[in-house]
């Protein structure tokens, strides 16, 4: 059978069989330890809960707009302003089934084949195929573990050409836990003011999961006017099941993304938009809780990792990841996941999977037990592949 064949441009998931070993081996009852999810292993809080609960009970169950139920909208500007001092209206904002659908919306409406998108590499596994489908190419600029994983405002400036029309900025980073720092922001907005075609989309899923003294700064203050902001509920509230984001920016093109949300998806479900503005409306405090947390279980994982010899592992300053380069273990990425999964039972993600061959991605959103007793073992592995090479 003849597919379409857009799907050929679509690379397959290089993670898929680390999650099938994983999940052989726990069918035989033995115990994995897996650092491989990017979601909260918190429930989400009691009170988000109980307002989709009420609006169930109230019987918001039926259609609603397209673009997001207005209070939920207004909800997402007033939070924008107050936490970044960023200034939107409602009319700027979309609703999406997660920040995945936010992003995908904005590619198929703006990119055109040929034209060009640029990525700083380690990358969010969709960007690249999202470019793709919408028949526009990837540029990657690679970036290494001794720059913290950042591009330079030199490395953006030369890869500009005629046809780039979009620039993805993610920071903090998934999968590195990479943060720019407001002068690293200020440099690579100056650059691109020198390029009025190129847009910007500024992924800010983990803008609320930062570690002091770094600190959120969105490329929107700079350009304001050719940003696209991105973010959800899922990763900051614990929400990842819910599939509820949104994006804003540029009315005429919030306007092209809900039409053709409007063919496809249709708004998100309804009762869940009520829960999504309780978190932005009610106390803040869970977010303090679970950052702190994370704080925590940072510091635990990176004692671990940072002491490791043969890895170099910088320290992330967001999200809820580290992401050692493994180069000298003379191992694939792939091949070093499975075989650690095969003889120390723990579930890394391949880093090729994100454009980075040379490094391995470890999510320390899990317990505290969990993250000592896999980093130990982790240790273990290590130590015993470089006592194999010769000296």
């Amino acid at each position: 059978m003849e597919l379409a064949h857009r799907l050929d441009q679509i690379t397959p998931s290089l993670t898929l069989s680390i999650a099938q070993q994983a999940s052989e081996l726990r069918r035989q009852g033995i115990k994995v330890w897996d650092f491989s999810a990017g979601e909260p292993d918190f429930d989400t809080p009691l009170p988000i809960k109980e307002a989709a609960m009420r609006a169930l009970q109230a019987g918001k169950t039926k259609y609603g707009p397209v673009a997001g139920i207005p209070e939920l909208k207004q909800a997402i500007t007033d939070r924008l302003r107050q936490d970044y001092n960023l200034h939107y209206s409602p009319d700027q904002v979309i609703v999406t089934n997660g920040g995945k659908q936010a992003l995908y919306n904005l590619m198929m409406c703006l990119l055109n084949p040929g034209e060009e998108v640029i990525i700083p590499s380690p990358y969010w596994v969709s960007y690249p195929e999202m470019v793709r489908l919408a028949g526009a190419e990837p540029i990657f600029l690679p970036t290494t573990w001794e720059r913290d994983y950042k591009i330079t405002p030199l490395q953006l400036a030369e890869a500009i050409t005629p046809r780039t029309r979009l620039f993805v900025f993610n920071s903090p980073a998934n999968p590195t836990g990479s943060v720019y720092s407001p002068t690293e922001v200020a440099a690579l907005a100056q650059v691109l003011e020198n390029h009025p075609q190129v847009w910007v989309v500024a992924d800010e899923i983990y803008s609320q999961i930062i570690y002091p003294p770094a600190v959120h700064c969105s490329i929107a203050h700079y350009l304001p006017d050719r940003t696209l902001l991105v973010s959800g509920f899922a990763k900051a509230y614990a929400m990842t099941g819910w599939r509820v984001g949104y994006l804003v920016g540029n009315r005429e093109i919030i306007k092209a993304t809900a039409k053709l949300q409007g063919h496809s998806t249709s708004n998100v479900c309804t009762f869940a938009q009520y829960g999504a503005l309780q978190a932005l409306t009610g106390d803040q405090g869970c977010v303090a809780e679970m950052r702190q947390a994370y704080a925590e279980r940072r510091h635990l994982a990176y004692k671990f990792l940072s002491t490791t010899a043969g890895l170099h592992c910088p320290l992330p300053q967001g999200a809820f990841y580290l992401f050692p380069d493994i180069s000298q273990t003379g191992l694939s990425s792939l091949e070093f996941c499975e075989r650690l999964l095969r003889e120390k039972q723990v579930a890394l993600v391949p880093g090729i999977a994100f454009g980075a061959d040379q490094c391995v991605r470890l999510s320390y959103a899990t317990d505290p037990t969990t993250i000592a007793e896999g980093c130990q073992r982790v240790q273990e592995f290590v130590a015993g592949l470089l006592a194999l090479q010769p000296q």
